[in-house]
């Protein structure tokens, strides 16, 4: 006897259509599995004849062949449990003839407990946004109770189920099986902390709203207790919050990593804070079974690489290809995964080891090798994709006693939104989303340079040793700045204020001035 059930299989942070072919022959009793599967998959068989058994049901002791198709991608994952385990009743005859036409329509998926209940299972978000773009006629899903709001999200008709007897007894019309509902659309957004609570380091406040505005990755270097990590963690507050789309995607890569905490869409711009002993893989994604990174899991939020020298030199120079292209190819023999990674990157660290190089009152302990040897796990390229470069200074007593309140992140995000609404409008029907990702042809267009300011930029450009991206990344934070103010053309002191950013760039010259 044969059965052809329906599943879905994950590739990156995208779904797509399996099918999953159950025949039972005569011959000696086996249990094999075909299609490429995993180790997850293989260990399926003791989970699937368990869970048949102590559901009520004969388990037939015959050859049985799985076949998970197309055979040519590679299946992962406990969620095939379920759709071998109905592929197995149905060939057996305990699914009725006429539960054809639901079997049809319907995609099934979940892991199998020993005693035949199901399981809640990752990735069920981007799986079941595969049946929506599929043209197949499979329309319909069957998931775990404790997916079933992650299921809802993706607005389709789904179906939930406690267990394979349930599911039995509905294909045979024997009872109905609840609607997946969500209470919620998105979670709740709130971020801990405000731009308030941090007293001084106005220069620094300015940069990060001009880094939030244009979506302009930033380095911070100063010395310890100046503010770095502090600011750096009250980023997002200041942030826009996300779209509807953007929600989908940024909880498809949560839902395939196995770390959503809860069944509602996430609606908090992602923060994430590897420690700098993260290996590459970690950081950009991979593995024998790839999974997304760090750098992924920061999409359309804030990577923050605090003691960034501190990192390894091949960890930094990996995100080369991401903070360029926005993206990462995976690349394995048989297959190449991209995930997406448009983050936006601060990074913080020292001036040198001991953190304390041109202090005005404590003294540098490091020899000017050690300085060089710290600085150059930072890369002229890495630097030259780095938009805005930060000095903070110490903080002194007075400063810190008789400062008055801090301006709010409410106020500070008010602005920023009416800047990239300004972008929205400029960019409308394109793919450029912020200033920078500009295009050059887009650059040309928006980022003109004034006559003033043309000698400012020969000066800079022979005289601090700037390079050609480095002046792109100028003009764009150039751009940002006159949004900010409501203008429509780049002004002189929009260019002067925008090469303040870039500290790192002056011909390599290593020791700062407070």
């Amino acid at each position: 006897m044969l059965s052809k059930f329906w599943s879905l299989g994950l590739k990156g942070i995208d779904g797509f259509i399996v099918s999953v072919e159950v025949d039972i022959a005569s011959g000696l009793p086996s249990y094999s599995v075909v299609g490429l599967p995993d180790t997850g998959i293989k260990e399926s068989k003791n989970r699937v004849i368990a869970a048949v058994r102590n559901s009520g049901f004969d388990f037939p002791v015959k050859k049985i062949t799985v076949n998970l198709a197309p055979a040519e991608i590679k299946k992962a994952g406990t969620h095939f449990d379920l759709p071998m385990a109905l592929g197995v009743l149905s060939a057996c005859g305990k699914i009725k003839k006429s539960a054809d036409d639901k079997i049809k329509n319907t995609a099934f998926i979940g892991e199998l407990a020993l005693d035949g209940s199901l399981r809640p299972v990752s990735g069920v978000l981007p799986m079941i946004m595969a049946l929506k773009n599929e043209k197949s006629k499979v329309k319909n899903i069957i998931v775990p109770s404790a997916n079933s709001e992650e299921a809802a999200a993706a607005k389709i008709n789904a179906l939930k189920a406690n267990s394979v007897k349930d599911i039995v007894n509905y294909l045979n019309g024997e009872e109905e099986l609840e609607v997946c509902q969500k209470s919620e659309e998105v979670q709740k957004a709130r971020y801990r902390g405000d731009f308030s609570e941090v007293k001084s380091q106005a220069f620094a406040k300015r940069a990060l709203e001009i880094a939030a505005a244009g979506f302009h990755n930033v380095i911070m270097v100063g010395p310890p207790g100046s503010g770095k990590s502090m600011l750096s963690k009250r980023f997002p507050s200041i942030l826009p919050s996300l779209s509807y789309e953007e929600c989908l995607e940024v909880t498809k890569i949560y839902s395939v990593s196995g770390l959503i905490k809860s069944s509602k869409l996430m609606s908090l711009r992602p923060f994430r804070d590897p420690h700098h002993t993260i290996s590459n893989a970690a950081l950009i994604g991979g593995g024998s079974n790839p999974r997304p990174g760090e750098a992924s899991l920061a999409h359309y939020g804030v990577l923050f690489l605090d003691e960034f020298s501190e990192f390894s030199r091949s960890a930094i120079e990996s995100l080369r290809e991401p903070l360029e292209s926005k993206e990462i190819t995976v690349a394995r023999v048989k297959e190449s995964i991209v995930y997406p990674s448009k983050f936006l990157l601060i990074a913080a660290m020292n001036p040198c080891p001991c953190g304390y190089l041109s202090h005005p009152t404590k003294e540098c302990s490091c020899t000017p090798a050690q300085v060089h040897k710290y600085r150059s796990k930072i890369s002229g390229p890495i630097l030259d994709r780095i938009d805005m470069h930060i000095q903070l200074s110490p903080i002194k007593y007075d400063e810190w006693a008789s400062l008055p309140a801090a301006e709010k992140s409410f106020d500070i995000k008010d602005r920023v939104i009416r800047a990239i609404d300004i972008q929205k409008k400029r960019f409308n029907g394109s793919k450029t989303s912020a200033n920078s990702f500009m295009s050059i042809g887009e650059m040309k267009e928006h980022c003109k340079i004034p006559e003033s300011a043309d000698r400012i930029l020969e000066i800079a450009m022979n005289k601090f040793g700037f390079s050609a991206r480095s002046l792109d990344k100028i003009l764009k934070v150039s751009r940002t700045i006159a949004d900010l103010e409501g203008s429509q053309d780049l002004k002189k002191e929009h260019i002067m204020e925008a090469v303040q950013y870039r500290i790192l760039d002056k011909a390599g010259d290593v020791a700062l001035k407070y």
